[in-house]
């Protein structure tokens, strides 16, 4: 969640909502519905966060340039709905309704809505090999038995295993340069702690990994953004980004980006490292999807390749490969940068746990078959999405990604985020493309995962398609029980 701050002021509240009052479908509603519909959205997809004090009526009132009734008449809808707490004196506060949970992907949904398609969270099942390879695991465990089971930096195996991985990608890697983490977006959160001061420049792709701008505003960095679209990176624009702002750190997803699935040439690789250098710009290398190749062509090298002074970070894990609930990352830098991380380690969490590395070092032994099927299942759906698209909704554009689980479509109008409330009344959770931004831009995008079964993903977005027209031809605003989404 983008917004982390205790308090909100009118304009930054007004940035987020963007074009709240233009969308399809605002003439059937009144301007408060319209205002609270907008909010909930904000709420549902995570770029409000729970406990958040939102503006006094007045002050949201002058930065939208509508009335304080409307506002008013919106936070009361709000806290009808339990979006919203308020105390005479004190303000108003985002919270969660009665009934909803945490869902998967971090976000608020229904406890009860157990029939929703949920194309929020870009995350696979677990793989069939999985409960053997646990059981297997289990039986390596007692040689650990005999020791506290703290290893900051990971086991030893493991560390080797990773080392390998990276080996076999063409960078050669001791595993004295593997540190083994729960999870990427741990690996993550404690490179920024080490490397990112508060108030630091960083800059950042624009769409990008939503929960890595979290991490980012939680670090209180001062973001900048570049853009890559459906032809990728715009390199003079990224490179003049780096050259110009001399960022403390960029954060990149080269494979297969998250959000638009696309891949970066090794041309711009090599690019990227000799200008990060040259301005003294640390680069953290996001390659959660580095080894979902879907159409069989070669594969650049990694950034690190290229690295010649020790300054490019390199966080991935299994997360996506694999299966999500295995809460394995890792972060490969310099040794020394590796040590300082681990003493950092052990004020926040010690250690990741024995079993779990355990069953890491297994499925990364049977990487060829796992991922291999990996590859194939998710060719398959991607296929069928994209089919699916061109049929129900032949209006929206996107690039075929070579790669990764998510697919970025341009839609006909900016309307992702009213699309995104519509969707939900109609069985479908969906992440709107400014979820992959800042401060309300990305309207006109969707990003759409793969990860589900081809019948799914068919039923989805002909749920998607119902959901566009009744944005454009329903008479009358159909409010449902308040849900949330993610």
């Amino acid at each position: 969640m983008v917004a982390l701050t205790s308090a909100m002021r009118g304009t930054q509240l007004a940035r987020l909502l963007g074009q709240w009052h233009a969308l399809p479908g605002r003439r059937r509603s009144p301007d408060y519905a319209a205002l609270a519909g907008a909010v909930r959205g904000l709420l549902s997809d995570g770029r409000l966060a729970l406990g958040v004090r939102l503006p006094a009526e007045r002050e949201l009132a002058e930065s939208l340039a509508v009335s304080r009734t409307t506002v008013s008449a919106a936070y009361r809808r709000l806290r009808d709905s339990g979006h919203l707490t308020s105390r005479r004196g004190a303000g108003s506060w985002t919270t969660l309704p009665a009934g909803h949970r945490v869902a998967s992907s971090g976000l608020w949904t229904p406890a009860d809505d157990l029939n929703l398609i949920d194309l929020g969270c870009a995350a696979l099942a677990a793989p069939p090999q999985l409960p053997d390879v646990v059981r297997a695991a289990a039986d390596d465990l007692p040689r650990y038995l005999g020791g506290a089971g703290y290893h900051p930096v990971g086991i030893g195996e493991l560390r080797e295993a990773v080392a390998a991985g990276y080996d076999a990608r063409g960078l050669p890697t001791h595993p004295d340069q593997i540190m083994i983490t729960n999870g990427t977006q741990h690996a993550l959160d404690l490179v920024l702690r080490l490397l990112v001061p508060a108030g630091a420049g960083v800059l950042v792709e624009s769409p990008t990994y939503p929960n890595a701008l979290a991490a980012l505003a939680a670090r209180r960095a001062r973001i900048a953004t570049h853009g890559v679209d459906a032809g990728g990176w715009d390199d003079e624009l990224l490179l003049g980004s780096l050259r110009q702002g001399r960022p403390s750190l960029a954060y990149v997803i080269p494979e297969f980006q998250n959000p638009t699935g696309q891949l970066m040439s090794a041309d711009l690789r090599e690019r990227l490292v000799v200008a990060a250098q040259a301005v003294g710009t640390d680069l953290v290398v996001d390659e959660s999807f580095a080894d979902l190749a879907l159409d069989g062509g070669p594969m650049p090298p990694p950034v690190a390749v290229f690295d010649r002074r020790s300054r490019v970070v390199s966080i991935g894990g299994m997360s996506k490969p694999y299966w999500g609930g295995l809460r394995i990352g890792w972060v490969r830098a310099s040794a020394p940068l590796v040590q300082r991380l681990a003493a950092l380690r052990v004020g926040v969490d010690m250690a990741s746990p024995v079993l779990e590395q355990l069953v890491a070092v297994r499925l990364l032994a049977q990487a060829d078959v796992i991922v291999g099927a990996r590859r194939r299942e998710l060719t398959a759906r991607r296929d069928a999405l994209a089919a699916a698209l061109r049929q129900c909704l032949p209006e929206w554009s996107f690039a075929m990604p070579a790669g990764g689980v998510t697919l970025w479509a341009e839609l006909d109008g900016p309307i992702s985020s009213a699309l995104a409330r519509a969707a939900e009344r109609l069985g479908v959770r969906l992440a709107p493309g400014p979820r992959f931004g800042l401060d309300g831009t990305l309207e006109r995008f969707l990003r759409l995962p793969f990860t589900l079964a081809p019948a799914e993903l068919e039923e989805a977005v002909r749920r998607i398609a119902a959901a566009r027209y009744d944005l454009d031809y329903v008479t009358e605003p159909r409010w449902a029980t308040p849900q949330v989404i993610a």
